[in-house]
């Protein structure tokens, strides 16, 4: 897998590199800011970024602007957002263009480097992989609260592991649940929420966020 990375933070891109490395993966370019970034992938795209959000030189959102111009201009690449921050105009933006092949994952909430090298292996395969807490922080500002309020409890589950593009089956097992018991709850969602069926987990992301964006 080529990999490219953009955090400005030396000690932890030269520790993602050597990481990202010794798992077998060409780190194909490591830069400190966002337009550092671009320029690398318009050279040559690589199969996943990772990027921080706050970056040089307003240490703002430089590193979401620089994810969104990728994901617009070469939309095959896949985009991991690794952030300490939710940033959440344009990480619904971000997520809601088109939820194939796109993660947000919190730093502080990494708890172990596999859970980081699935969600790279998950997004650069064109899946989905989000932090729960980025989920609910993208849930709780929606301007849509009156539908969402209508979910039960057990629905919300399901719908922030929906939004962190787990299938059926593996929402199932997070929650103990059967799968059928989770595609009952799908389907009751999709209802609440006044949205057409959808058959996979990233079209089910993509058409949940897009609720939260329009």
């Amino acid at each position: 897998m080529r990999v490219m990375l953009a955090e400005d933070s030396t000690l932890l891109r030269e520790g993602l590199v050597r990481l990202l490395g010794e798992e077998g993966h060409e780190v194909a370019a490591a830069v400190g800011d966002g337009d550092a970034l671009v320029a690398a992938v318009a050279a040559a795209p690589p199969d996943v970024v990772v990027v921080d959000v706050r970056m040089p030189p307003t240490h703002t959102d430089e590193g979401l602007r620089a994810a969104l111009e990728i994901r617009r201009r070469w939309p095959r690449v896949g985009v991991l957002v690794l952030s300490q921050y939710v940033e959440k105009r344009y990480a619904a933006e971000l997520i809601a263009a088109d939820a194939t092949g796109v993660g947000y994952l919190l730093k502080d909430r990494v708890a172990q480097v596999d859970e980081f090298l699935d969600a790279l292996d998950r997004v650069a395969a064109g899946g989905a992989a989000f932090d729960p807490e980025v989920v609910r922080r993208l849930l709780a500002h929606s301007t849509h609260a009156d539908p969402l309020a209508r979910l039960t409890p057990r629905e919300r589950d399901v719908l922030d592991h929906m939004a962190q593009g787990h299938t059926n089956g593996s929402i199932a097992a997070h929650l103990h649940v059967s799968q059928s018991a989770v595609e009952k709850h799908v389907n009751a969602i999709f209802d609440k929420l006044g949205l057409a069926d959808a058959a996979g987990y990233s079209r089910r992301v993509l058409a949940v966020l897009h609720y939260l964006k329009s």
